[in-house]
């Protein structure tokens, strides 16, 4: 078993709120991330694929394939959107760094799967350099 990471990026915007709270209690909650006027981070993606090399390619997978599925299922809805407003896959959701890497790995999962013998393994999001959340589908 190979394991391959790919690493991307995306910029977006986001804020940390619940319309049920009064302003007073979402600013104890989430501090300065439950600004109305949004924040944004320049968030870092690690893909983490896994399976069996082929033996006539020498790949598990094309790198180049690889990024397509990525930026097609998830850079393209994210990059410089409102995570909160613009992103489908968000709706109804609190736009954390934690649930967005889930989500972003639901979104990933069955194309990369769909490639005979390839496994997502992980996601890994990076919302600044110290704070990351990893998922791995469980």
């Amino acid at each position: 078993m190979i394991y391959i990471t790919r690493k991307e990026h995306f910029n977006a915007a986001h804020r940390m709120y619940r319309d049920e709270w009064s302003a007073e209690k979402n600013n104890e909650v989430f501090g300065k991330c439950a600004n109305p006027n949004w924040h944004g981070h320049n968030y870092n993606i690690f893909v983490t694929v896994k399976g069996e090399i082929s033996h006539a390619t020498g790949y598990l997978i094309d790198l180049k394939d690889l990024k397509v599925i990525i930026n097609d299922y998830v850079i393209e809805k994210l990059d410089h959107k409102n995570i909160n407003l613009d992103v489908p896959f968000m709706q109804g959701k609190m736009a954390s760094t934690e649930l967005l890497c889930i989500e972003i790995f639901n979104q990933l999962k069955a194309p990369i799967e769909a490639n005979e013998g390839v496994f997502l393994h992980s996601v890994k999001l990076y919302e600044t350099e110290n704070n990351s959340a990893e998922y791995f589908g469980d």
